[in-house]
């Protein structure tokens, strides 16, 4: 997961450097559809963070149940999280 955690950071990275570009949007006064913009961006770019957070729960959800070594409760948080994701 090392690789996968590596990604994540970057993008967290990345995403933060949108968020402080569009507080500097606001500060200089520019466009508001330009600001929407960035901010329809930095929604998608979290949404994606979030998606692979999410596969990677998932996945080791579900190998864990291939194993028989998942209880109930580990599914029903698995079913909780992915609930609360899409909200």
């Amino acid at each position: 997961m090392s690789c996968a955690k590596e990604d994540l950071v970057k993008r967290l990275r990345r995403i933060e450097g949108q968020v402080k570009g569009i507080e500097k949007m606001i500060i200089n006064d520019k466009e508001c559809n330009d600001i929407l913009t960035q901010i329809a961006a930095v929604r998608a770019a979290i949404n994606k963070v979030g998606a692979l957070v999410l596969e990677n729960y998932s996945k080791t959800c579900i190998l864990k149940a291939s194993e028989q070594a998942v209880t109930e409760e580990e599914i029903e948080n698995l079913i909780d999280t992915i609930v609360k994701f899409m909200k």
